[in-house]
């Protein structure tokens, strides 16, 4: 993982929710990425508490007054396994590919996902995750998987096309974090048109992400201090010409 060391003192950042009737919040950025990365934990654990694997494996937050998702498991109970860079990945239990394939550093994937991001602060006291996004959803969008998405193989025709020093260099594109544990999974062998069963969870804190450099616009807003969360499944992986 990368290491960064230098940043600039606190600012004032404006984050808003994605859902309109929310007014924006104004959070003052940690000073230092430790501090940061201790908010990324604990809103990370917290998350976990609160959701759950529906029967497609789609997260979902427990409701407060529907009790039909009382006998779900939370995140937290599905054996998330935590690597040294932080990055948490859950596998779904009976929903993994038998036979399946390894998936190499440098293959092609073909991934269905839904992947939300957020910031986890500190508002009035209680940290927790807010100014939620959609980074990407290919469930509710083409219903297709995504072919060798640019955030996990950037393509070395894309770094001589750079113009900047930073956006010659795949960290520039890459999602480190997220390359780093799919290698835990194995990919599924089938057609784009079958329906999907989600095999898992992938949760990558900020640190694991684009922490406070710069990065590709993947989305028209600043990915920075920014965690992940990504619901997957591997279609299909080709070894790279």
């Amino acid at each position: 993982m990368r290491k960064i060391f230098l940043y600039s003192t606190a600012a004032f950042l404006a984050l808003s929710s994605c859902r309109e009737e929310e007014s924006v919040i104004e959070i003052k950025e940690p000073e230092t990425l430790e501090l940061q990365n201790s908010y990324d934990d604990q809103a990370i654990q917290k998350y976990m508490a609160a959701h759950y694997l529906d029967t497609l494996g789609n997260i979902k937050p427990f409701s407060d007054t529907d009790p039909a998702d009382d006998n779900y498991l939370s995140l937290l109970q599905l054996n998330p396994v935590t690597l040294p860079s932080g990055v948490i990945y859950i596998m779904r239990d009976g929903a993994q590919p038998n036979p399946g394939t390894p998936i190499g550093e440098t293959d092609i994937i073909r991934l269905m996902t839904n992947v939300t991001t957020q910031v986890a602060a500190d508002v009035d006291g209680e940290v927790k995750f807010t100014s939620t996004f959609t980074f990407k959803n290919t469930i509710s969008g083409s219903g297709n998987p995504d072919v060798d998405p640019l955030y996990y193989y950037a393509p070395q025709s894309v770094l001589d096309a750079g113009t900047t020093d930073a956006s010659k260099q795949r960290s520039f594109y890459e999602i480190e974090g997220f390359r780093e544990a799919l290698q835990y999974f194995e990919a599924y062998d089938i057609p784009d048109s079958e329906n999907y069963t989600l095999q898992g969870v992938i949760i990558v804190p900020s640190r694991a992400a684009f922490a406070r450099d710069a990065h590709a616009n993947y989305t028209g807003y600043s990915m920075r201090n920014r965690t992940l969360v990504f619901n997957f499944q591997v279609y299909k992986t080709t070894p790279r010409p």
